[in-house]
């Protein structure tokens, strides 16, 4: 197979594998068919955790280390990153508000604040950068954003003047927002939200009752939850003139969305175009003879804007065969998945197990791409 060029573009194999590993495993498994085969690694996210990894690997940016507040206010080491083009930052909020920080019996919604994420940005202006791409996926948070305001100079205060406490529990008790302080940095900025979330701010489809749950919120608590951030959404609109109760997006990382909408000069983007335009994915993929894609789980809700869904749209478009391979499939959504990915399998088959895939998934996916290429080379004959 001489003068072949495969682009290996998969997000993370979440619990087993970084999108980084799981494309050096796909290559191994290319190069042991077949050592003449030229191999392209682009790792890709689509916002959520392993976003700043995939971003800094395929622009050969730098990372940037800062001690932060975690959701619930300890000091820890977090990472943001800077883009080959020295240019624009790339922030992740799970990073320093994430749910993945968090030990099961400590989540709490009531009282995680995003104010380490705020911490992030704060720094990443002080270094002086200006142009900024956040990922706001993986929060263990359900404050409005109200955290990531204040570390950013807001205040937030209670009818005697007061400041608020921290988390979503403390807003029931706001009057009254202060502006005065707000870094002014902000304004001369661009923000790109990287975002796959279009839920409103509030009701029963709100950031509180959608994702409240998975956050440690009980159903009581999150009818709490809600009415804060209802009054947030009112003391807003009431003294900025500006509605986020219903807004598109609003919703996402318990609020950070609306936050951002509300105070911030951005644009909200699906993660995985956001990455794909950072990388230059079109540009790379143009000469490709295929492009291999994958993810932990695959069902249906990846064609709902996931990052194998946005590699195969591209790559389709360019009229490049495409070949998912991911940890496991769903097998009522094989069908599905079929009409947007010219070839496809997973490590979890009737050889391997799930238990088995876990132990050592980077031995098992790197066989089942050897037999997945070796195929679709027989195949191509």
């Amino acid at each position: 197979m001489n003068e072949v060029k495969i682009v290996i573009s998969p997000d993370s194999f979440k619990g087993s594998l970084a999108a980084d590993e799981v494309a050096q495993a796909m290559a191994a498994g290319i190069r042991a068919l077949d050592q003449s085969i030229e191999t392209l690694i682009l790792p890709v996210a689509d916002g959520g955790e392993g976003t700043l990894e995939s971003l800094m690997s395929a622009t050969n940016g730098r990372l940037v280390t800062v001690v932060v507040q975690d959701p619930l206010e300890r000091k820890i080491s977090a990472d943001y990153g800077i883009l080959g083009d020295e240019e624009t930052c790339v922030i992740e909020m799970a990073k320093a508000s994430g749910l993945t920080l968090l030990h099961r019996e400590e989540r709490n919604p009531l009282y995680a604040t995003s104010y380490g994420t705020g911490e992030l940005i704060k720094h990443a202006l002080d270094a002086g950068f200006r142009k900024f791409i956040v990922g706001i996926g993986g929060s263990a948070t359900n404050d409005g954003g109200v955290g990531m305001l204040k570390a950013l100079g807001m205040k937030f205060l209670n009818c005697d003047g007061a400041d608020l406490g921290t988390g979503g529990g403390a807003l029931d008790q706001l009057s009254h927002i202060d502006m005065s302080e707000f870094d002014p940095r902000i304004e001369d900025s661009k923000f790109i939200i990287a975002c796959d979330v279009d839920n409103p701010f509030i009701g029963t489809n709100g950031a509180s009752h959608i994702f409240g749950p998975q956050k440690g919120a009980t159903e009581s608590i999150v009818s709490i939850l809600d009415q804060n951030l209802k009054t947030l959404a009112d003391v807003i609109e009431r003294t900025y003139g500006v509605s986020i109760h219903h807004r598109q997006g609003a919703g996402a990382a318990g609020g950070l969305g609306g936050a951002f909408q509300a105070f911030f000069p951005l644009t909200m983007k699906p993660g995985i175009e956001v990455v794909m335009e950072a990388i230059g994915f079109r540009e790379q993929i143009k000469n490709a003879d295929l492009v291999i894609t994958g993810e932990g789980r695959s069902d249906e809700q990846t064609l709902s804007g996931k990052a194998p869904y946005g590699v195969a749209k591209v790559a389709r478009e360019l009229g490049i065969p495409v070949m998912l391979l991911s940890g496991y499939l769903e097998p009522l959504s094989k069908k599905r998945l079929s009409s947007y990915f010219d070839v496809i399998g997973s490590v979890v088959n009737e050889r391997v197990t799930q238990r088995e895939s876990m132990e050592d998934p980077a031995l098992f996916l790197k066989i089942q791409m050897y037999q997945m290429i070796l195929s679709y080379v027989q195949m191509k004959k």
